[in-house]
């Protein structure tokens, strides 16, 4: 009996392989973003201190002020467009400019809080322009903090120099959601920092890190005292 002819090899092409999917732009190197949001941020910052009534106007009224500006200034000249060139000169410079709004805000809630405290008359228009002006300063203050401070920075950050980060988005957990190239900007930091002193608690992003934690406590306990404070202290005047 003949043996079976064998079957003809297939002419069919082997289909291929799905390419992998490009890691998303948080897990890669990229461009970096824009200088422009967080040079914005520190304007509006700087100029919420010059409004501030006197009696919450931390040391010598105009010195701080002024140091953030020149600091600001120094830092565009250096870096103007994308936020890409690691330097350690730069990276201090901001973290020296970030620290001095941090410290100048918070100086300014201690002298609001002593006033309330110790009950020394204040007007209307200067409680609410006090209370208003700490409030956001200290909502743009830990904006740059965290900013500056989540995995190593905004440069670091565009190197993908760190692998885990400091804070959890929701883009991170559910990348299938999202574009490939989103990475966490100023805008999304202004935005934890903005959830985090209304609600005084994380919304939907998650810190990971200890210092993440303890800063947005932090955050938390500034805007709570302020907010409490002004809102009784208003009550009472008008009442």
């Amino acid at each position: 009996m003949p043996a079976p002819s064998p079957e003809p090899a297939s002419t069919e092409p082997a289909s291929p392989e799905p390419a992998p999917a490009p890691a998303p732009a948080w897990q890669r190197r990229t461009q970096g973003e824009h200088r422009w949001p967080q040079a914005l941020a520190v304007m509006v910052a700087i100029g919420l201190q010059m409004v501030l009534p006197d009696p919450m106007a931390p040391g010598q009224r105009y010195l701080l002020p002024v140091l953030e500006l020149v600091l600001l200034i120094v830092l565009v000249a250096a870096n103007p467009f994308r936020l890409n060139r690691e330097s350690t000169l730069l990276r201090a410079s901001g973290l020296l400019l970030t620290g001095l709004i941090g410290l100048s805000n918070g100086w300014s809630a201690v002298l609001l809080v002593g006033e309330l405290v110790r009950g020394r008359p204040i007007t209307p228009g200067d409680l609410l322009t006090a209370g208003a002006a700490i409030w956001l300063t200290n909502v743009l203050a830990f904006a740059l903090i965290y900013w500056e401070l989540d995995r190593g920075g905004p440069a670091a950050r565009a190197a993908s120099a760190r692998d885990y980060p400091d804070f959890l988005f929701a883009q991170m957990q559910s990348p299938e959601l999202t574009d490939p190239d989103w990475e966490p900007t100023f805008v999304d930091y202004l935005y934890l920092s903005f959830t985090n002193s209304t609600a005084f608690s994380p919304t939907d992003v998650m810190p990971l890190s200890r210092w993440a934690k303890m800063i947005m406590m932090v955050q938390s306990a500034v805007a709570l005292a302020v907010v409490v404070l002004v809102v009784a202290r208003a009550v009472n005047v008008l009442s």
